[in-house]
């Protein structure tokens, strides 16, 4: 009930504004979404650690402002070091638009992180986004080869999709939960679809935060001969960030991913539905 209640208020105007005003909200939105994306990632990388950056923006309304963020994203791409990551979402490049839009932005944005050194990781965050995200990759994976896609563990053909991936850049992840698909049915689905990745020749982007699922994870690599550059883990800004740390400093690399925009309500609120009691815990500790 708590999930489906946060879920119903990251779409309520009223709620953010009630949230917004909130003297706390302050300061949670800066532990998890960056104030400053430069200096965020500047801080990151003396540390040691990788980054992926994303714009947290509502979906775009015509085709001006999908335009609009694909100058945004070559403006981002100009500030980031290399070896950095920048998550695409294609509904903010036009997606529910147009596929061939979205496509054409996502291209473009393609060539742009090419000519920096840099690499991009497409994202849809819906049920109804899952198809036209993964065709969009495959036509894209065909001249750039080192673009990246996510695969969500809890969606019914997640393994089945993470086997077709073989050779890509896949950044696996918990993803939704139902009624009928609880949280531990989404672990194991999630653990299926890590066995296919660190077995495969692709490059597996495991993006969990779980100390059960990142213990299975590194057994995974020492048992399938993987190279600490061969994988990585994820985590998001502000979550575990001395877990971050001691994984990177064991020689593994380790991701962070950072997102930065005037759109964190909805951002969130999404997080905290997808792990209440977790997300209160990390308020309180800096682990």
């Amino acid at each position: 009930m708590l999930r489906q209640a946060l879920l119903a208020a990251s779409r309520s105007d009223r709620a953010e504004r009630v949230v917004s005003a909130s003297p706390l909200t302050g300061t949670m939105v800066r532990r998890y979404v960056a104030d400053d994306v430069g200096d965020a990632v500047e801080e990151l990388t003396r540390r040691g650690l990788l980054v992926t950056v994303g714009r947290l923006v509502p979906e775009v309304r015509d085709r001006a402002e999908a335009e609009g963020a694909v100058l945004a994203y070559q403006e981002l791409v100009e500030r980031l070091p290399a070896d950095a990551d920048v998550s695409v979402e294609l509904t903010e490049l036009g997606l529910r638009l147009s596929e061939q839009l979205a496509l054409d932005n996502a291209a473009t944005l393609c060539e742009s992180a090419a000519a920096r050194g840099l690499t991009l990781t497409l994202d849809a965050d819906g049920r109804d986004t899952a198809t036209a995200l993964h065709s969009i990759h495959a036509t894209l994976r065909k001249e750039h080869p080192s673009v990246g896609v996510v695969v969500r563990a809890g969606l019914p053909d997640a393994a089945e999709r993470c086997a077709r991936l073989d050779g890509a850049r896949v950044r696996l992840c918990k993803g939704p939960r139902t009624a009928a698909n609880g949280p531990a049915e989404v672990d194991r689905a999630f653990a299926r679809c890590l066995r296919v990745l660190m077995s495969g020749s692709g490059y597996p982007m495991i993006a969990t935060h779980d100390p059960r699922l990142l213990r299975v994870t590194a057994a995974l690599a020492v048992l399938e001969g993987l190279e600490p550059t061969g994988f990585e883990y994820q985590m998001l800004y502000g979550v575990r960030p001395d877990e971050q740390r001691r994984l990177a400093g064991q020689g593994a690399r380790v991701r962070v991913h950072v997102p930065y925009g005037a759109g964190w309500y909805p951002y969130l609120m999404r997080r905290l539905a997808e792990r209440p009691a977790f997300f209160a815990r990390t308020l309180l500790s800096r682990r």
